[in-house]
């Protein structure tokens, strides 16, 4: 078969995107051996430690020097640690440790690549999805994807959600300092919530999921942080979660994944207070696919198509919105649910935050 027809092909343009193909695998390698490199505990073994012969890593990590020393290889190769070529040794920065020692740092990155992992072992049933037009629901996924989600986020909210996002809502800080009533919709493992009962120990707190075992790890987590007795954790869906009045609402990265995002806006406009508050946390994307350019939009796309688009459409798919939805396409949502007041309060590379009232 003749795949190049009549066209000529440019060599330049061929020879880059191979380039780009190949700088694809070689992160997906990559990608396996920081997942390694964090659970040996071989990062934490150099975090802090300057430059380190492969067995002083190895030593320190309880690993076998062979395998160490090969895996640094693959680290200086692909600009993870740093090499002496005098010294024969090996050195993680204090750069390099906030993004793969540091689990409490705002870009500690390791967990996240659990994401793409579920994702490869969910893959026959994206195939079939693909071909059927079937949904699969955030429960039939590999169980890497949950804890991968809610390491990814939780970092990520503990940097922005208080100091930033909550001051960027209207008169919503005020509330909560002296009391409100909070639901956190899609709550997953409970980390939203949890940072916001640390913030304001003057509210209380709900936090609502349809997945039984993320409710069950959130009571966990709110206990962890001695905080349970502000907060309760329950099964319910977007669309029909219990009470009313609530002075703030939050969807944390969630809307998207959701079969009626219209209705669970519907449901939110029934449950909130006249003069309260929903904050819509969401990927950050631009309304149009080709204003989504970006390794961020790329990586965003990839888990939409087989993770958020494929939930939605497992419940029924009323309006897929996908992980790039827009704030367009948002505030429409918002509005066809009863809302008057729909804005953008704040972004970051990774995320929209609106806020809509009624």
């Amino acid at each position: 078969m003749d795949y190049v027809g009549t066209n000529a092909i440019d060599t330049a343009r061929l020879d880059a995107m191979v380039g780009r193909a190949i700088g694809d695998i070689s992160a997906g390698y990559g990608g396996v051996m920081i997942s390694l490199g964090d659970k040996l505990g071989l990062y934490k073994a150099m975090a802090g430690a300057g430059p380190l012969a492969s067995r002083e890593v190895a030593a320190r990590a309880g690993c076998a020097e062979r395998y160490v020393r090969e895996w640094l290889g693959s680290q200086v190769a692909g600009g993870y640690v740093d090499y002496h070529a005098v010294s024969d040794t090996y050195e993680l920065t204090p750069e390099q440790a906030m993004v793969l020692a540091n689990e409490d740092s705002p870009v500690f990155i390791p967990n996240a690549w659990n994401v793409p992992a579920s994702m490869w072992a969910d893959e026959p049933k994206a195939i079939d999805a693909f071909r059927t037009g079937n949904g699969i629901p955030w429960g039939d996924h590999d169980g890497r994807l949950f804890c991968g989600v809610a390491a990814f986020y939780r970092n990520g909210y503990k940097a922005s959600l208080v100091p930033q996002w909550l001051p960027a809502l209207d008169g919503v800080v005020e509330r909560l300092k002296a009391s409100a009533i909070v639901a956190d919709i899609g709550c997953g493992h409970g980390h939203s919530t949890v940072l916001m009962a640390q913030a304001f120990p003057n509210s209380k707190f709900r936090g609502f999921d349809s997945h039984g075992e993320s409710v069950l790890e959130a009571k966990q987590v709110a206990d962890r942080a001695g905080v349970a007795e502000r907060t309760t954790f329950a099964l319910a869906r977007a669309d029909n979660f219990p009470g009313t009045g609530y002075d703030l609402i939050c969807f944390f990265d969630c809307l998207h994944d959701m079969g009626d995002p219209v209705a669970a806006a519907a449901w939110a406009a029934k449950a909130v207070a006249k003069d309260g508050t929903v904050m819509l946390v969401e990927p950050f994307a631009n309304d149009s696919v080709g204003d989504n350019i970006s390794p961020v939009a790329r990586m965003y796309y990839a888990a939409s198509t087989t993770i958020c688009c494929a939930h939605a459409i497992s419940e029924g798919g009323h309006h897929v919105l996908g992980a790039q939805a827009g704030e367009a396409r948002l505030g429409d949502i918002f509005r066809k649910a009863g809302f008057s007041h729909f804005r953008r309060a704040f972004e970051t590379p990774f995320n929209l935050v609106l806020e809509a009232r009624l």
